[in-house]
């Protein structure tokens, strides 16, 4: 069900200066606190209540409210390489049609059942509502797209040593002798049959200790 629009919610934006005059435009500024959970849970979002920066393009065209904009901020998230921390500036493009309630659509502009089929061709339109608009789902689904699915503390992060966890970017030279295991086997071969050969000396010396006593 749909709740009515809050004025005093800093990603809700008002149309009425605006007018409805095609052809009629409107630029906004404004920073706003994050809302929770804007990014990749787990990944790199950015932090709740961190600043965001939103440069807006209001247009009046025939069908409602088109809307252009930028938002920028700072996400955190982890470096999938090396696993330390990091901070990436991101800048969000988007853009959004917020349609003028019709006779479909009360006047705050939720959608009223409707009896025939045309009612599911605009079911992908978001409309105003008193004029108004809530632009934290676009916000949220253009922050998402433009951030990174792998982020990388830097592009020539050479990661962690698959063996012991140490850290490549601090120690460059850091390896570990390699040793083929078809070698390994053959060498595993040649020390069982030497402590083999050992037993049959020991074997043998002790023969001829036992005649040289008879």
């Amino acid at each position: 069900m749909s709740t009515r629009l809050d004025h005093r919610n800093p990603l809700v934006f008002d149309t009425h200066e605006l007018g409805r005059r095609p052809g009629a435009l409107q630029r906004l500024s404004r920073s706003v606190e994050a809302p929770a959970d804007l990014g990749i849970d787990g990944v790199i979002g950015v932090p709740e209540g961190s600043p965001v920066e939103l440069d807006l393009r209001l247009e009046s065209v025939m069908e409602g409210v088109l809307v252009t904009g930028t938002a920028r901020a700072s996400a955190e998230g982890e470096c999938v390489r090396c696993l330390e921390p990091l901070r990436q500036e991101v800048a969000a493009d988007f853009q959004e049609m917020f349609s003028y309630p019709s006779d479909s659509s009360d006047a705050r502009g939720h959608r009223k059942e409707a009896a025939d089929d045309d009612a599911e061709d605009d079911e992908d339109m978001t409309p105003l509502e008193d004029g108004m608009f809530d632009l934290e789902p676009v916000l949220r689904d253009a922050v998402v797209l433009a951030l990174p699915m792998q982020p990388v503390c830097r592009e020539d992060c050479a990661g962690l040593c698959a063996e012991c966890g140490a850290s490549l970017n601090d120690d460059p030279d850091h390896h570990h002798d390699a040793v083929d295991i078809r070698w390994a086997a053959l060498q595993g071969l040649a020390d069982s049959l030497g402590t083999g050969e050992k037993d049959n000396m020991g074997g043998a010396e002790a023969g001829v200790d036992e005649k040289q006593e008879k």
